[in-house]
């Protein structure tokens, strides 16, 4: 039995499976995503979705949905699902689904009386190519196909309208057509491996309704344009397989190309392999350039999320060579910044001032999984430019003070990751010392320091040491309060006492500026106040301002982002330091944590993990549907079990 399956009761179910979304990419910036009854449930969702970069650095739908009838004795039967306005569902298709796995493809099976219709759905790698093959398996009388194609042509951040702009011109190509509703945007090929005829019946569809988008407090409407429908017969035992890319192919390939990248997937057959498909769908290859997404479906590469997800989403699933390649266009983008040039990478956010202390966390996970040697090789002068940057002060916002500690400017722009703003502020304005970013600093002094000893180079160890000790000093004074607990940041007289998840990270790693006792006291404060199944809190149930619940409209959720809800990626890190206190004692109590996480890998986004969760049972699933350094956390999580288990 199928790792991810469902039955008629919950495919018929509009309101379980409405919740549960599907996606797949390209490895190149494309995907494909929808609800598992096909169901388009927010705007960003499409059949494929692709960069148009001549327009602009966004997504853009080019296909919505494809609608499939079976028609038989002249009745139709149309499989495809659309929500209009008013609460109106049509043409219910969902009504007809019988069972929906996802192993190595997702697969449904339709029942229409005698007729069985399996449709399979796969993305193409490193292409804009959308692949669909359907398989009649049984009927008892002649069976024709028809497929109406629903088309969008806009920016995922938008919605099109019916208008006297939009072409209704079309090419016939082997196999289908090819169109092109707008001016700047690639012609979108629509081809069968099957000969048929297209029946041109120009219409718009009108009132197209997202509930998530309406759930988001956002407009949720719009109008989708058909421009006729494929026709064709179909045998029993037969497949037919379907292309819908931006360029043009000989559909004799179309069923080889099938079983080619059929032999490429790798089952989705249980917990781990789930997660290790979803690393898969954050590489992004580009050209030369190699990225990590930060998330779908919205979002793009940001610099700091890249580091942090690396070593998860490569290193712990045994992938050196994805590390590497990311590696190199990252530290392109990283030695431009330093230099002031501009940046010929796509990654955002690169001049944040904890951005440069991850990238030697990253390479810090490298050296521990590739040994010392190599990474010093391969990463050493990078490692030594980056402190000297810092120490020089070259960085915009990072001043180096007389304590040792690293101070940075944030009241009115974010510069952490809790980066989330209203009216133009940030809602969480961290500012002055942060807790987490002279964790990373210690521990960045203290890797380097001990690199240079590795290199027998005593000037630069000597020097990296003495900078610790002194920053260590002033850590411990300027952030650990008499309660036990760290201080999330301190600015002059001002000092935040919220107990937040931040202080994890001078227990988790692998150099802290604490001591085994304040440590612990640390581990156990957050323990108490802000572990949940899904992760750490943002912050405490009992610190003022705690809004656990993530849902309304932009303002009131974004006032909800990190004030309580929870997130899984900071779980990991708590589980590394639970680990480190603790040792193997806490093995199972860190095991019986992972449960939570895989309760979610059908409940949301099939195989993946959503971006946070409410603060408060029962925890809901919110945000993106899918988030890289979440997967990432819990991948690193699960290789720091094993390491656990087997050490002796």
């Amino acid at each position: 039995m199928s790792y991810l399956r469902f039955e008629k009761a919950v495919m018929t179910n509009l309101q379980d499976s409405l919740r549960k979304e599907l996606l797949r990419t390209n490895r190149s910036g494309a995907y494909s995503c929808s609800t598992i009854v096909d169901c388009n449930t927010r705007k960003y969702h499409g059949l494929l979705v692709v960069p148009v970069p001549e327009i602009d650095d966004e997504n853009h739908v080019l296909l919505s949905s494809l609608d499939p009838t079976v028609v038989q004795h002249g009745a139709e039967f149309n499989l495809g699902l659309h929500k209009y306005s008013g609460n109106n569902y049509s043409p219910n298709g969902h009504k007809y689904i019988r069972e929906f796995t996802c192993d190595k493809v997702p697969t449904t099976i339709y029942r229409v009386g005698g007729v069985v219709l399996k449709k399979e759905v796969m993305f193409q790698h490193f292409e804009d190519r959308l692949l669909i093959r359907y398989t009649l398996e049984d009927a008892h009388s002649a069976t024709l196909l028809r497929f109406r194609p629903f088309l969008a042509f806009r920016s995922v951040r938008n919605f099109t309208h019916e208008n006297s702009v939009a072409s209704r011109e079309y090419t016939e190509v082997p196999g289908g057509i090819s169109t092109c509703m707008y001016a700047g945007y690639p012609d979108l090929y629509m081809q069968f491996s099957k000969k048929n005829e297209f029946v041109f019946q120009p219409d718009w569809y009108h009132g197209v309704e997202y509930p998530k988008e309406q759930e988001r407090g956002y407009a949720s409407n719009e109008d989708l344009y058909v421009p006729g429908y494929f026709e064709m017969p179909i045998k029993k035992g037969e497949s037919i397989v379907f292309s819908a890319s931006t360029k043009q192919i000989a559909i004799t390939k179309l069923k080889g190309l099938w079983d080619e990248e059929m032999s490429l997937r790798v089952p989705r057959d249980n917990f781990y392999h789930c997660l290790v498909a979803s690393a898969h769908q954050f590489l992004k290859h580009d050209k030369d350039n190699d990225y990590i997404l930060a998330g779908y479906p919205w979002f793009k590469c940001r610099a700091r999320d890249q580091f942090i997800a690396l070593s998860g989403l490569t290193l712990d699933i045994g992938e050196v060579d994805k590390f590497e390649l990311v590696m190199k266009t990252a530290e392109k983008g990283v030695r431009e910044f330093m230099e002031g040039k501009p940046l010929s990478v796509a990654i955002y956010e690169i001049d944040h001032p904890d951005v440069l202390l991850w990238c030697v966390w990253a390479m810090q996970q490298y050296a521990k999984s590739q040994g010392r040697a190599k990474c010093f090789e391969k990463y050493g002068q990078l490692l030594i430019d980056i402190l000297k940057y810092i120490i020089e002060e070259k960085h915009p916002n990072i001043r180096l003070d007389d304590n040792g500690l690293i101070y940075c400017y944030g009241r009115d722009r974010a510069i952490t990751w809790m980066n989330s703003t209203a009216y133009g502020r940030p809602v969480v304005p961290r500012s002055g010392y942060i807790v987490e970013f002279n964790a990373l600093w210690y521990n960045a002094l203290m890797f380097c320091a001990s690199m240079a000893a590795e290199k027998n180079d005593e000037p630069a160890r000597i020097e990296l040491e003495e900078r610790a000790a002194k920053a260590k000093e002033s850590f411990v004074n300027v952030f650990l309060n008499e309660y036990g607990y760290l201080l999330d940041y301190v600015d002059g007289n001002m000092m935040d006492w919220s107990v937040r998840p931040n202080q994890i990270f001078a227990v988790a790693l692998d150099y802290s500026p604490l001591d085994a006792q304040q440590k612990k006291g640390v581990l156990d404060i957050c323990t108490r106040e802000l572990l949940t199944p899904k992760g750490l809190r943002s912050l405490s149930p009992k610190s003022g301002g705690y809004n656990p619940m993530y849902v309304g409209p932009q303002t009131q959720r974004d006032f909800a982002y990190h004030q309580g809800t929870a997130w899984p990626w900071l779980g990991g890190f708590y589980m590394e330091a639970c680990l480190k206190v603790y040792k193997r004692t806490r093995l199972s109590f860190v095991e019986r944590q992972m449960v939570g996480y895989e309760d979610e890998i059908d409940y949301h986004a099939l195989g993946t993990i959503s971006e946070l969760f409410d603060g408060n049972p029962p925890f809901h699933g919110r945000g993106a549907m899918s988030f890289a350094m979440n997967v990432a956390e819990i991948l690193r999580s699960l290789n720091l079990l094993d390491r656990y288990k087997y050490q002796k």
